[in-house]
């Protein structure tokens, strides 16, 4: 799916990605100028058809060379996801071209809107009504990936004044009030140009609003959001189980947990891409909610299973450093939102 200079700028690049956020822009281009954000979007909207499934694979196929990369990249597609899944409006038309391009970063801060879809934090961005149609937005977003310093659009959710139906709102960085941190000091992927950002009474035009009944599209969209996620993880577990695979020998001690950890990496992969296809999760969001959290599991497993066949290697450097950069992506996956904790607490909440 990738070709061959786009996987041998990632490979060089990975440990500086990584590291440093000084490639976070020509990240962006780069996977821009692989069409890979055209990917599942219908060519009538510029994009390269497909389907979601196909978009997950391209997230996977990325995250085996740097999940710095497959971080941005989920960041950035799922922007462009929530904006075809709405209303047809003049902000797609306007957005959606520079946002296939590369020209435009699309930052998703859906982190507290998820959490507050399922009861566990109040939102965090209030929005009073101007008189005029649009509204008056004050609030702090904590973590957001791909707010590129040249510009971005930012989705979230937005709490109206006083109660009313919470509304999806898309926030552009030229907007006077708002404001970026510096980039978070992040473990890993700290090429993956995420930051806070802090709305000051920022004013927005009724055309800013995405979706005004938010609590009706975040249940319909989160599969989506979710499946694109996954994409993540599957394509950091399946490098580790290969790193495994070229590491063992016939009738290796560990050979059998190898081959077990794979299976269940099949199983939980065709798990997923038909429950995304079917759109069952939709209705049945807590089979999803297990799926993320066994897939987690299991590349935690392998990262382990890597470093006991690497040996000593594993902890010098340079030798090691690759292994050392996938614990690392490792260490994320239970965290990034909805993180493990609150997965748990979602399924603890579901009839049973």
């Amino acid at each position: 799916m990738l070709d061959r200079s786009l996987r041998e700028w990632l490979d060089e690049r990975a440990a500086e990605l990584d590291r440093s956020g000084e490639r976070s822009h020509a990240l962006l281009q780069k996977l821009a100028e692989a069409n890979l954000f055209r990917i599942g979007i219908a060519p009538a909207s510029g994009g390269s058809g497909g389907t979601l499934l196909d978009a997950i694979d391209a997230i996977s196929a990325v995250a085996r060379h740097s999940l710095t990369a497959a971080f941005m990249f989920w960041g950035h597609r799922t922007y462009i996801d929530i904006l075809t899944q709405a209303p047809e409006s003049a902000l797609r038309d306007r957005l959606l071209p520079d946002l296939l391009a590369g020209r435009l970063a699309g930052a998703t801060g859906l982190s507290n809107a998820m959490k507050f879809l399922s009861g566990l934090e109040e939102l965090q961005v209030a929005g009073v009504p101007d008189g005029e149609g649009g509204w008056r937005l004050s609030g702090q977003l904590y973590w957001v990936t791909n707010l590129q310093t040249r510009g971005f659009q930012a989705v979230t959710v937005v709490q109206p004044d006083g109660g009313g139906e919470p509304f999806i709102a898309s926030i552009g960085s030229g907007l006077t009030g708002v404001s970026r941190s510096d980039d978070l000091a992040l473990m890993a992927m700290q090429g993956s140009a995420t930051a806070a950002l802090r709305f000051d009474d920022v004013a927005l035009e009724q055309d800013g609003v995405i979706h005004p009944v938010a609590r009706a599209f975040l249940p319909a969209v989160r599969p989506r959001f979710l499946g694109l996620q996954c994409g993540m993880a599957l394509g950091l577990a399946e490098r580790i189980l290969d790193e495994c695979r070229d590491r063992l020998s016939d009738g290796h001690v560990l050979r059998d947990e190898w081959q077990a950890l794979t299976r269940r990496y099949r199983q939980i992969r065709s798990d997923i891409y038909a429950g995304v296809e079917s759109q069952r999760f939709v209705q049945q969001p807590g089979e999803l909610f297990h799926l993320r959290i066994g897939l987690v599991e299991l590349a935690m497993s392998g990262i382990q299973l890597e470093l006991m066949l690497t040996g000593g290697r594993a902890y010098l450097s340079p030798q090691g450093d690759g292994t050392a950069r996938r614990w690392r992506e490792c260490a994320f996956l239970p965290l990034v939102t909805p993180s493990v904790v609150q997965l748990k607490q979602q399924l603890a909440r579901l009839p049973s």
